[in-house]
């Protein structure tokens, strides 16, 4: 059952969202007057979906979220978060992964997908944000990437046990929408036959640079009726800086390959008056199953330009273009207005 008809699910009318991930001190150690501004301008700007996890920051995504929405009315936003883990203080002289984070919290992650570990971090999410409710809750990073050879194991947990304490959580109407948030399209569909979601949050697989979720996952999810969030849509930043030597993709290195394939994209959408990065954030709303797009910002500037592509014009001629010259799936539905 979907968002939309699943009874008591406001649909995702939020189209496009903000990722608080950089709140967490992803890229830069960002103060918290400089967070706040960026919420404050997210919010004149038109942003209305926010989306955070437990992960960013070790619980300061949640924390600086938090404290700027309790200052909007509740009915005005769109709130999701994820669980996987959650977070206990170190032993004395233990030393802390900071996990890619510039400053997170001085906390420990426990990573955890059992009904116990999922009532415990939205515990800890709730006190966070300090919220009354929250209307999205993933499973956050169940994927081969992050777990490796655990993978096996955390996935039967997430399906036996940490699944059955979301759908009563669902049930209750304590959250409205459960769902997944992963990087692999085959996990993605694995999930979508093996539990009853109402979402998926797919990470840098549907993109203006490659759509390997075309082939078994997004046929699925319109099959099934289940709404996808489509996230990572720059391929880790390729798709918005110039396409060069060493350029990010897909959380490292760029490829030769890869970084051909973008300077090609980039030449079709200069030709058409086009920013690349518009045509990356709009692109994906072709697709019936995507509901929404949302991108992560921790830049003031940043705010209003991500709008600004996702508002801008862009003829359809520019699609077609792509298509015939090999640079998007000539399967891949595209947006018509």
């Amino acid at each position: 059952m979907s968002p939309a008809t699943r009874p008591g699910v406001k649909p995702l009318t939020e189209r496009f969202g903000f990722g608080a991930s950089g709140l967490g001190t992803l890229t830069w150690d960002i103060p918290d007057d400089v967070a706040q501004s960026i919420l404050e301008t997210a919010w004149t700007a038109g942003f209305r979906y926010f989306d955070t996890s437990p992960l960013y920051g070790f619980g300061l995504s949640e924390l600086r979220l938090g404290r700027f929405l309790r200052d909007v009315p509740r009915e005005d936003y769109l709130l999701s978060t994820k669980i996987g883990r959650y977070f206990v203080p170190p032993k004395p002289g233990e030393a802390l992964d900071r996990g890619g984070w510039v400053r997170p919290q001085p906390l420990k992650p426990v990573l955890d997908y059992s009904y116990d570990g999922v009532m415990r971090s939205l515990e800890q999410s709730y006190n966070r944000l300090g919220v009354a409710a929250i209307d999205i809750v993933y499973i956050h990073d169940l994927d081969r990437r992050n777990l490796g050879a655990d993978f096996d194991r955390h996935y039967r947990t997430a399906v036996d046990s940490g699944y059955r304490a979301l759908d009563e959580l669902r049930r209750a109407g304590i959250v409205k929408a459960i769902g997944a948030g992963v990087n692999e399209a085959d996990v993605a569909a694995d999930l979508v036959r093996a539990v009853d979601l109402d979402l998926v949050m797919l990470a840098g697989r549907y993109t203006l640079l490659e759509q390997p979720a075309l082939t078994d996952f997004l046929p699925l999810a319109e099959q099934r009726g289940v709404g996808v969030v489509d996230v990572g849509v720059f391929n880790s930043g390729i798709l918005v800086k110039p396409p060069e030597a060493g350029g990010n993709y897909d959380y490292g290195v760029a490829p030769p390959a890869i970084i051909e394939r973008a300077r090609a994209i980039k030449a079709v959408c200069a030709e058409f008056g086009v920013e690349m990065p518009a045509a990356a954030v709009q692109f994906p709303f072709g697709h019936p199953a995507v509901q929404a797009v949302v991108v992560g910002m921790s830049k003031l500037k940043a705010v209003q330009q991500n709008m600004d592509w996702y508002r801008a014009p862009i003829p359809a001629e520019l699609w077609t273009r792509l298509k015939d010259k090999g640079l998007l799936a000539a399967e891949a539905p595209t947006p018509t207005t």
